[in-house]
């Protein structure tokens, strides 16, 4: 990994981890004990703070959201890796494995969690381009001569 995982000190037996999907948005989460710091790393191999990278307060409030649900604000430092889709959907990627490395760190946050609709994944994903159309949806405008 390099750069920030290893000033973290990532390994197995302190760190649990996370997958999270949504849309085309992969997030790979590592949360470990810590002070509450969010670091991600874009596809770009760039590292930041939450804040910097997701930009909107939205966001932000997003990722915090398994921590809120299960009263863990602050006390999680996590370092995830992002790839795919745009940055809100990336945010709700983050979220999404953020609540299942919580739920390898103390099953007992299952109920808690799921409550919150934070276990279930957001499978809405972009319906294909059909042949002999313009979209997914859209037609050719017919020309009757």
């Amino acid at each position: 990994m390099g750069g920030l995982a290893e000033v973290l000190k990532i390994d197995p037996k302190t760190a649990k981890y996370g997958t999270g999907k949504r849309k085309e948005a992969i997030a790979r989460v590592w949360i470990l004990p810590g002070n509450g710091k969010i670091y991600v790393r874009s596809s770009s191999g760039k590292e930041w703070e939450a804040p910097e990278y997701f930009e909107r307060e939205i966001l932000i409030a997003k990722i915090n959201k398994p921590f809120v649900v299960t009263e863990t604000l602050g006390k999680f430092d996590v370092y995830a890796t992002v790839k795919g889709s745009g940055k809100p959907a990336q945010a709700e990627a983050v979220m999404y494995g953020i609540a299942k490395a919580l739920l390898q760190y103390n099953p007992e946050f299952r109920p808690v969690l799921k409550k919150a609709g934070l276990l279930t994944r957001d499978a809405r994903i972009k319906e294909r381009k059909k042949y002999a159309q313009m979209g997914a949806r859209a037609k050719y405008r017919w020309s009757k001569r």
